[in-house]
């Protein structure tokens, strides 16, 4: 049965807290074998029999809504695809001391307008590479300290919703799963 990460949007944040060994037993009520979470940031581990990644998703995203009172947005890869987005170096260079580099996984790709615009947006400290149903952001200060996300550039293109990990985390989880 091939395996899958579900990355949820949004767990644990704010008043959205769910502690993982319950959130394992909700994938594990929802049909999915040898599921496992990682870091309490909403990563499960999981097997399905279908292939198909959006059939995945619109059934955890319904079966979270009805069982925590709250929709979860939820983005599926398979572990070959979480393979190669840890693999990925979309950046030259080494990630400056305290800079950081972040990927958003999205249910489809971005418009290709979209595309050329995100990766048209430069400043002294952040910079973007879109590749397929992911967008990776560098950010060479704290992300937290940066100001693209307010700039009316990044606001005008209505980006999709997706949901961020820092490329560290990802690359952890390849390790746990054996594909890094």
């Amino acid at each position: 049965m091939p395996r899958y990460v579900a990355f949820l949007r949004s767990i644990n944040v704010g008043r959205r807290r769910v502690v993982m060994a319950e959130l394992k037993r909700h994938f594990e009520a929802l049909g999915f074998t040898a599921v496992s979470t990682f870091i309490a940031s909403g990563n499960v581990i999981f097997t399905a029999p279908t292939k198909v990644a959006a059939r995945l998703e619109r059934q955890i995203e319904t079966g979270l809504a009805q069982a925590l009172g709250f929709p979860v947005e939820t983005f599926v890869r398979t572990v070959d695809e979480v393979a190669a987005i840890a693999g990925s170096r979309p950046f030259r260079g080494e990630t400056p001391a305290g800079g950081a580099v972040y990927v958003t996984l999205l249910k489809a790709p971005l418009p290709v307008a979209t595309a050329r615009a995100l990766t048209a947006i430069r400043t002294a400290t952040d910079e973007f590479c879109v590749r397929g149903r992911e967008y990776y952001w560098l950010c060479r200060i704290r992300s937290s300290d940066s100001k693209i996300w307010a700039s009316p550039e990044i606001k005008a293109l209505k980006l999709a919703v997706g949901t961020a990990r820092n490329m560290t985390s990802v690359r952890k989880l390849a390790t746990t799963l054996g594909i890094a």
